[in-house]
């Protein structure tokens, strides 16, 4: 199947390997060091704050590929833990000068960390280690590699693990880095010997600028992260370049669906291969929800592909799919083994996670955590629970993104019954900033209510849940430890 897909592209791998060049840095503190260096020599690599999703990604592929590899991150407690330690990865939990190795050959930092506010960055540069940032250390990667690159505002996680997931079982040995652990991968990554390569492209601080990918999935636009991206126009014309910087030889799978989609593809050179749920090279109509499967038809142009199932519910996630079926249709996939695939992928950890019952009342995690991403969670929870009372637990993340969408988050709980707002989660990115969680409850209305703690909310929940009810723990700060502190 990968000579199916390198001769598909013409690809030359010879002809595209990385040469060692670094793509305009995408974060405020400049580290000129960091030019020039080349991962692939590299033996003893440390990670700074080795717990993040993008970096535990990443330090599974280098340790796979022989290198040794260690870091450091804060003690508290992250889904990522379990991963490095079935890794085999070893961590210092706190950050100190002294942690870093003597020999070290490269370090490789989260974005969230730099000298100003990390001390084991400040001593790395100190000491004049080579650095890198995580998207910097990836792109390297995946530019010497058919780079198959998943973005959009909603929907990369679950999308890229699907499609990692069915042309791994198609029988490519490929490597992806996913943004959320994949229970069938057993982590976050999937560290093959192919020369294809599946990645979630984050665009916060508009890291696609540093990827030169082959073939690209679009999955939509909907402004976001506006402490980077000033303004809606900003956010969109990152990936429209995005969108042109793919060869001619490559491949654009577009959600039609989305008007600024279609206008970030306008001036791309390669061939455009659009989906939607009524317009599009692609189509999909949903036709049933029942025993925990979904189940729906695709065409592709006027030719009907038949029906599909799956376990992921909600519109969205069928409309994760079509790009799916889309994508590995292009790239010569049999039909037959998309539809087994998709019937049997169990989707990604804290997307519409079940964690489980407590007094008879689902518990379920979502990552959501922007107005749309919320609406389309709610909207799938309310179409298979339409009998119970569904009570959110959100937690808004960051200050910028609650102030700049805060009327479109109001509008964004119709579909839950009882409405629980969390402190605001500030990231490492930001601590405050003209906005509060308990404006955002006012706002939404009688149906909500301000809880100032996990504890708090917890202890809230445990009087209150029924056999009647189903609890969501909703956002990307750690709303879902409300679950385990129910567990004490």
């Amino acid at each position: 199947m990968s000579l199916i897909l390198i001769s598909l592209f013409k690809y030359n791998m010879k002809s595209n390997q990385l040469k060692n060049k670094i793509y305009p840095r995408t974060f405020p503190q400049v580290i000129p060091e960091s030019v020039g260096i080349n991962l692939v020599k590299a033996k003893n690599i440390y990670f700074i704050g080795i717990k993040g999703v993008g970096m535990t990604a990443l330090a599974q592929i280098l340790r796979a590929q022989g290198k040794i590899v260690s870091g450091s991150d804060t003690p508290e407690k992250f889904f990522t833990d379990k991963v490095l330690k079935r890794a085999k990865i070893k961590f210092s939990e706190g950050f100190s000068a002294q942690n870093l190795p003597d020999k070290v050959s490269l370090v490789i930092r989260s974005s969230a960390y730099a000298a100003n506010n990390n001390i084991e960055v400040a001593a790395t540069l100190k000491r004049k280690l080579p650095i890198l940032t995580q998207a910097e250390a990836l792109a390297q990667i995946f530019n010497s590699k058919f780079g198959i690159a998943v973005c959009g505002s909603h929907g990369k996680t679950t999308t890229s693990a699907l499609l990692a997931f069915v042309l791994r079982q198609a029988g490519l040995d490929l490597t992806a880095a996913i943004g959320s652990v994949v229970p069938q991968f057993r982590g976050n990554a999937l560290t093959g010997r192919g020369k294809i390569m599946v990645i979630e492209a984050d665009e916060y601080q508009n890291k696609l600028k540093l990827y030169q990918p082959k073939v690209v999935v679009l999955n939509n636009i909907d402004y976001d992260h506006p402490d980077w991206f000033k303004t809606p126009a900003a956010y969109q014309q990152a990936f429209a370049d995005f969108a042109q910087k793919i060869p001619k030889s490559g491949l654009l799978v577009a959600n039609f669906g989305d008007k600024q989609v279609v206008q970030a593809a306008e001036k791309c050179r390669c061939k455009v291969v659009s989906y939607g749920k009524q317009t599009g090279n692609f189509r999909f109509k949903i036709l049933d929800l029942r025993f925990n499967q979904q189940y729906f038809k695709v065409w592709r142009q006027d030719k009907d592909l038949g029906k599909f199932k799956m376990k992921l519910i909600g519109e969205h996630n069928v409309q994760n799919a079509t790009a799916v079926i889309a994508a590995c249709l292009e790239l010569k996939v049999p039909l037959s083994k998309i539809k087994q695939a998709l019937a049997k992928f169990k989707g990604a950890a804290r997307r519409l996670e079940i964690l489980g019952k407590y007094k008879g009342a689902p518990f379920i995690d979502d990552y959501a955590h922007h107005p749309t991403e919320i609406q389309a969670t709610l909207l799938a929870l309310r179409q298979q629970y339409p009998r119970q009372k569904i009570i959110c637990a959100f937690m808004p993340h960051t200050y910028t993104r609650t102030k700049a969408l805060f009327k479109e988050f109001a509008k964004s709980f119709i579909n839950a019954d009882e409405v629980i707002i969390l402190p605001i989660y500030g990231s490492a990115r930001e601590k405050q900033g003209g906005v509060s969680s308990e404006d955002l409850a006012k706002k939404i209305g009688k149906n909500a209510h301000y809880i100032a703690s996990i504890n708090a909310c917890a202890a809230y929940l445990k009087q209150r849940v029924n056999k009647n009810n189903v609890v969501v723990l909703m956002g990307a700060g750690d709303a879902f430890r409300v679950w385990g502190t129910l567990q004490m």
